[in-house]
């Protein structure tokens, strides 16, 4: 059994910080969530699960107590981590200047991003579907880390890897909602027919995020829908009318 992870780094976080925009290869779960399944509400075995996390505290340096992970809920709430709180709780981001945490969001079609100051000491992370990017989760993370003493010009954020516009249909209803919160955000929304659209969610958060003037934003540009080698994709589930899915994890840690 291969139970080395596969992470996507991205260039502009290499040198300043550890982190990994990780696949579904290189865990010890079995059948539909082979295998590196990290996602503590996919139904999968827990004790698997936690096997999983294991694996990528490893990667990442840091005590399998110290990678944390919030209760995903599509909310715009960010949370400053420290040892003394580092404990699952509500919230879709996070911050943290202790090199000794990895704060981590799991996805499976949604755009987890990774956020660094370019001397890695903060960063944050924040698990982004539309209605988290829609309510401002990216815009909470660059205004914990500020008020932790960055500026916003010296943020690096990076999206990885999400669903594909190509394969994101959405109908009326959701387009209504995203741009009852954003009206700029009308761009992102093609009609393919009456009463349905493609969002592009990854280049929605790039957007929301030079909106915010952050110093650089970046895309990895990979699909999760289509590659079902690397990624788990709720959507990819719905369509072949399966009832399980796993999720990947995507976490980052100071120098």
């Amino acid at each position: 059994m291969n139970c080395k992870p596969l992470a996507i780094q991205h260039s502009l976080l290499s040198n300043i910080v550890r982190h990994g925009f990780f696949t579904r290869i290189g865990g010890v779960s079995q059948g539909e969530y082979t295998s590196l399944n990290c996602g503590l509400k996919s139904g999968d075995n827990l004790h698997l699960i936690m096997e999983n996390r294991k694996i990528v505290a490893e990667y990442m340096k840091v005590s399998p107590n110290y990678l944390w992970g919030g209760l995903q809920i599509h909310s715009n709430k960010v949370l400053w981590i420290t040892k003394s709180n580092c404990i699952p709780v509500e919230g879709d981001g996070a911050v943290t200047t202790d090199p000794d945490i990895a704060i981590s969001v799991v996805t499976a079609d949604c755009a987890p991003v990774l956020f660094s100051t370019k001397t890695g000491d903060i960063v944050g992370a924040a698990h982004a579907g539309w209605r988290g990017a829609a309510c401002g989760i990216l815009e909470n993370v660059v205004d914990q880390m500020e008020a932790l003493g960055t500026d916003r010009q010296d943020i690096i954020a990076v999206v990885g890897p999400c669903i594909a516009v190509t394969h994101y249909e959405v109908q009326e209803d959701m387009r209504n909602e995203v741009l009852r919160q954003d009206p700029d955000g009308k761009v992102f929304f093609t009609p393919v027919r009456e009463g349905y659209y493609l969002f592009d969610l990854g280049r929605y958060c790039i957007d929301r995020l030079r909106r915010k003037h952050v110093g650089i934003a970046a895309i990895t540009g990979r699909d999760t829908f289509m590659d079902t080698t690397h990624f788990f994709s709720n959507r990819r589930r719905v369509m072949e009318r399966k009832a399980v899915f796993g999720h990947q994890i995507s976490t980052i840690a100071c120098r």
